[in-house]
């Protein structure tokens, strides 16, 4: 999804929590990963893998200049015939520790071997994100989690698009260096006299 449909899929859901719920999200994703330079490790369910969520933070890593946003993909079941970048299995979570960020996609219940790879992966100091529909089990290894449940008025692909975006979008470039205290004083200011938006 390019920039241009996120902006309007932004102003669509205006007056709904989502934008600023993904925002929120994503600043949570970022922190964990961008101190760290990296060790994004993505995973789904057995029933469900996030290839859109990948290739959307390989898309905005690329053009944010954030290659800690890369993820790795982790697969439940991997073929001897599997390119490099699709073999990866469920053993890299088990091998995940400090430093490491899991981001755990989950629209339904996960399997309790999934489930204890990750708590493992927490107890070895991974920090462990989730999108999830609501599986409490799920929820509770998250240090951070954004829920969209069954009855809310948008689908977790649609919040997968919202927080890929923003995850590029509120981090400055990596190659831009460390603002001062001037430079976030200068935005600030820019923003306190901007004119408000036009609402049409």
């Amino acid at each position: 999804m390019d920039a241009v449909r996120v902006a309007l899929l932004r102003d669509v859901l205006a007056g709904t929590q989502w934008p600023a719920a993904a925002r929120g999200f994503a600043r949570a994703l970022q922190a964990s990963v961008v101190p760290q330079g990296g060790g994004l490790l993505l995973v789904g369910t057995e029933v469900y893998e996030p290839w859109h969520m990948a290739a959307h933070l390989v898309d905005e890593s690329t053009w944010s200049d954030l290659p800690q946003l890369r993820p790795t993909l982790v697969r439940h079941r991997v073929e001897p015939d599997d390119p490099a970048h699709l073999a990866v299995g469920l053993g890299r979570i088990e091998a995940a520790g400090r430093g490491e960020t899991l981001l755990v996609v989950a629209p339904g219940r996960a399997d309790c071997g999934l489930l204890e790879r990750v708590h493992d992966a927490r107890r070895s100091g991974a920090t462990v994100l989730t999108l999830d529909g609501g599986d409490p089990e799920v929820r509770g290894l998250a240090h951070e989690a954004l829920t969209v449940r069954d009855d809310d008025e948008i689908d977790l692909d649609t919040v997968q698009h919202l927080v890929s975006a923003a995850a590029g979008e509120n981090c400055a470039p990596a190659s831009r260096g460390r603002r001062t205290f001037r430079d976030r004083l200068s935005r600030l200011a820019d923003q306190l006299i901007a004119p408000p938006p036009a609402r049409w």
